[in-house]
């Protein structure tokens, strides 16, 4: 008896909890322009903020209510994703120039004269703080990788032997994440075109 009161006192509750429920969520609903969905779908995910937004969906949203695509180009889609992304907002795409990181030091390990040995944590941004590094240069990298961790795409490698960073240029979207990642400023985004190819 005392166990069927239950029920129904517990069932009771459930069912009224789930019309408030309801009835807030209509009350709440906001309503999203579909477009932004679309074009969600388009966008790689990563929300790496390479486009100047937060993230994948303000850039998208920023696209359903653009009145013009000047200034809105995603650095993780190619010129034909960026027609399609166009074409859902009817307007016309702007042709953007692609950019690509680059590290702004070749000096391996034989051009370094190393001075002492770090045996402390793997990371540059600590190395960085505590001295000036393993060799005399105070300007070159530091050969710990920060960069490498931060990309999300996968598109840069340390070369054990040279202990420096390598990008991928197939790989990088241009996001930018690893020029905010390391401490000496060696990264650095740059416009890749047929005219200024980088070897």
């Amino acid at each position: 008896m005392i166990i069927g009161i239950s029920i129904i006192v517990l069932g009771a509750i459930g069912i009224i909890a789930a019309i408030l429920l309801f009835i807030a969520a209509k009350k709440f609903y906001v309503y999203e322009d579909p477009k932004i969905g679309e074009i969600e779908e388009l966008l790689p995910g990563a929300n790496c903020g390479g486009c100047g937004f937060s993230g994948c969906h303000a850039f998208a949203v920023e696209c359903a209510s653009a009145s013009t695509m000047d200034g809105l180009n995603c650095t993780g889609v190619d010129a034909e994703g960026m027609k399609k992304i166009a074409d859902i907002v009817g307007l016309t795409p702007v042709a953007a120039q692609r950019k690509v990181a680059i590290i702004r030091c070749s000096a391996s390990c034989e051009n370094r004269d190393p001075r002492n040995h770090y045996d402390g944590v793997r990371s540059c941004a600590i190395e960085a703080s505590l001295y000036q590094g393993e060799s005399d240069c105070i300007y070159g990298c530091l050969g710990c990788g920060d960069c490498v961790k931060a990309c999300p795409f996968g598109a840069m490698q340390l070369n054990e032997g040279e202990q420096l960073p390598h990008v991928d240029l197939d790989k990088c979207t241009g996001c930018g994440k690893c020029v905010e990642a390391c401490p000496r400023n060696l990264c650095e985004l740059t416009p890749l075109s047929a005219e200024r190819p980088i070897v």
